[in-house]
């Protein structure tokens, strides 16, 4: 965080980001949402959703047809916090996926799991110090893009460039996302965790396999100040959900 001044991460977060408190905004607008709202008021408050004992809320972004966050419901700044790795962390993306249902129920018709997507963008590329997972569709060319390399796509790490960025891609476990830990899993590949997590982003997806299986996708992207990537995960889904217009 040292290296890039908070202003141009906030500059950046409001270009892609979706989230409900833009550049201007206190960078802990959604804190004080889940912790002195939703946390307190439960499901009466401004959340959709609010399980303090799981450790989550679910917010409607008002960005987007059916985007939603997820969002801790203690204070977590976010890919960076040594609290996403700890064994007894929450499973955020697990409690994320689950609300693709939620998505579908903002659109005319239900979209495959392949046509969903959750996004966390790195320490440089959000808006927010609080840590929030956004819940949408994916870009109709991405999804397009992990069809054509998901023969190659294995328990390894390969590379996959999208939306002209250095992305990697692995496949982390099929038909449920509970216990995949993508969080332990990014750290666990890095030399420095504390020191290289907020550089990164991660998305995480699905691909219907030859036997008709679900696989998730983990997806992510590196901070490259110099051709001007800040790791936006968010930057691969459509906040338009144009993919529900596709056969």
């Amino acid at each position: 965080m040292k290296k890039i001044t908070w202003a141009i991460g906030i500059m950046a977060g409001a270009l892609v980001c979706g989230c409900i408190a833009r550049a201007g905004s206190s960078p802990d607008v959604l804190w004080h949402i889940v912790h002195e709202k939703c946390a307190v008021q439960a499901n009466a408050g401004p959340c959709e959703e609010t399980d303090t004992h799981a450790g989550y809320a679910v917010l409607k972004d008002r960005v987007g047809v059916g985007q939603y966050l997820v969002i801790p419901t203690q204070r977590v700044t976010g890919v960076e916090d040594p609290l996403v790795t700890r064994p007894d962390a929450p499973d955020y993306f697990a409690y994320a996926w689950r609300q693709t249902a939620r998505v579908n129920g903002r659109l005319p018709h239900p979209l495959p799991p392949e046509d969903m997507s959750l996004a966390i963008n790195s320490a440089y590329g959000r808006s927010q110090n609080q840590l929030h997972i956004h819940v949408d569709c994916i870009r109709p060319d991405i999804k397009v893009a992990l069809h054509w390399a998901s023969p190659r796509l294995g328990r390894d790490w390969t590379d996959l460039p999208l939306a002209g960025h250095a992305y990697r891609a692995r496949l982390i476990s099929v038909g449920d996302l509970s216990g995949a830990r993508p969080f332990g899993l990014l750290a666990h590949d890095l030399a420095d965790p504390a020191r290289e997590m907020g550089q990164h982003t991660l998305v995480i997806t699905a691909v219907r396999q030859p036997d008709g299986q679900t696989a998730f996708v983990m997806l992510d992207d590196r901070v490259d100040i110099a051709h001007g990537d800040l790791a936006s995960g968010e930057e691969l889904q459509d906040h338009e959900c144009r993919i529900q217009h596709f056969p």
